[in-house]
């Protein structure tokens, strides 16, 4: 189908507007004079370079052309990738997603280009521009969708990562979709895909779900720790060198135990979870193997882990005099401060524990912010899950000293964030407390809860219009 307009016609009547000569119009864009005659008479294909100097010089934004050209001088020829490539390129540095999702579309039944647009998507990805990669992958996971290709596991596996955000509804559903992908990955990336499931499942509380992953995980982490394949693998094709991970399979190991160790936390089975930590946090003592440097330093910060949850663990039980113990252990890590105290609040409101003093000192590092650990950073949604389930339990606490006004405030904060992130568990458990305490709530905290518990209702009318369109 003929394009309603082309560039040429643009630049012509541009030109003829303006009464510029091709001399003029080459000194104001900084193309040969040349060249312009050339593209206007159809003997040169206009470069997406050229293009960009031509809008320039017509003192159009940036990328405005970019529709006319896809239409033009892509769609209307045979298809190139030396021209296809550089225009997916300049359309995601400018944010052009829809010239991108109208070319791949156009793209997606020649699977020739499949390979070019998976190295793409990988590009784009390592440099951040995630929306326009997920067009690419959704494109190679769709052309490739019959097949059991390396490449359609790893394009559905970026899709699962870029897909994370706050909502946790999204976010079990991102997991949900993306799990029967997880054998399909070539090994090294198996071990790192099975591990973010499992924290995105941990975020959502899906206890059964962790522990069935940790046990895989588990299982291919020992093999790879005893074969020692990981270290002797060398990727193989395009796919393999995008799926290569800087951890050995002895972090994945004790990550396992440390995985199983939180199912049993959650389940309230202590012993058990105590019994696993023991599992991760004396490897090194246990192991009868020498272990390079990065292995130390991994077994190094599982035996930090292990000592904190030890003490933890034995707090949860009704332990309260290893409280102190606890705290003096986390006081020096900051970004370990969010989680910790949410226990220490939860336990505090189980046991009628005093923790004024806790509360007072560790105040300043009260804020929801990313948390790194030696070999990377914690997973987003457990971050945000922690922090909401935070301010929940120290709503609470304040609540039951009779700090009616502060307990109200934070109780709020707790319900507006959990809103946001469509925490259906811990927005059940605001209402419900602010219900408990409505009499206490001054008429503008009654007032802010009113319009908070609209704003839910408005959700949920968009999510059910949503679902039957």
């Amino acid at each position: 189908m003929k394009p309603a307009t082309t560039v040429r016609q643009e630049l012509e009547d541009f030109l003829r507007q303006r009464g510029l000569t091709l001399h003029q119009f080459s000194e104001i864009s900084g193309i040969n004079v040349g060249t312009i005659s050339s593209m206007l008479s159809g003997y040169r294909q206009i470069s997406i370079h050229n293009l960009d100097l031509i809008t320039v010089g017509m003192g159009r934004g940036e990328g405005s052309l970019y529709e006319v050209y896809l239409e033009d001088c892509l769609l209307n020829l045979p298809l190139d990738w030396r021209r296809l490539g550089p225009f997916l390129r300049r359309c995601a540095e400018l944010g052009k997603l829809d010239c991108i999702e109208r070319l791949v579309q156009a793209v997606a039944d020649h699977l020739a280009y499949v390979p070019m647009l998976f190295e793409t998507a990988e590009e784009f990805f390592r440099e951040g521009k995630r929306e326009a990669a997920a067009l690419l992958y959704d494109c190679v996971a769709e052309c490739e969708r019959y097949q059991h290709s390396e490449r359609l596991a790893f394009s559905r596996y970026r899709l699962f990562t870029i897909g994370l955000g706050d909502d946790q509804e999204e976010n079990m559903r991102a997991a949900v979709q993306f799990e029967p992908y997880v054998e399909r990955l070539e090994e090294v990336a198996q071990l790192e895909a099975l591990k973010d499931l499992a924290d995105v499942y941990a975020s959502l509380h899906q206890w059964d779900r962790v522990n069935g992953l940790a046990v895989k995980l588990g299982e291919k982490a020992a093999l790879a720790l005893r074969t020692k394949r990981l270290r002797k693998i060398k990727p193989e094709g395009r796919e393999g060198k995008n799926m290569s991970t800087s951890r050995p399979p002895l972090f994945y190991f004790l990550y396992a135990y440390l995985l199983k160790a939180n199912v049993c936390d959650a389940r309230q089975e202590y012993e058990q979870a105590l019994r696993y930590v023991r599992r991760y946090a004396n490897y090194e003592v246990r192991s009868s193997e020498e272990l390079s440097e990065q292995e130390r330093q991994i077994a190094e910060q599982f035996r930090d882990w292990g000592k904190a949850n030890t003490y933890l663990y034995r707090l949860m039980s009704g332990e309260v005099e290893v409280l102190a113990d606890y705290a003096e252990c986390v006081a020096a890590k900051e970004h370990e401060m969010i989680p910790a105290m949410y226990r220490i609040l939860q336990a505090a409101n189980r046991y009628q524990l005093n923790v004024d003093d806790l509360l007072e000192r560790f105040r300043p590092h009260f804020a929801l912010k990313e948390r790194l650990y030696r070999f990377g950073k914690y997973n987003a949604q457990i971050v945000a899950d922690h922090y909401v389930r935070f301010l929940t339990e120290l709503a609470c606490y304040d609540l039951h000293r009779q700090r009616h006004d502060l307990g109200i405030r934070n109780l709020l904060d707790s319900l507006e964030l959990a809103i946001r992130l469509n925490h259906e568990s811990m927005l059940f458990r605001c209402v419900q407390l602010f219900e408990q305490f409505r009499h206490v709530a001054s008429q503008e905290r009654q007032d802010q809860y009113k319009n908070l518990i609209c704003e839910v209702k408005r959700n949920e009318k968009k999510n059910v219009a949503v679902h039957y369109a």
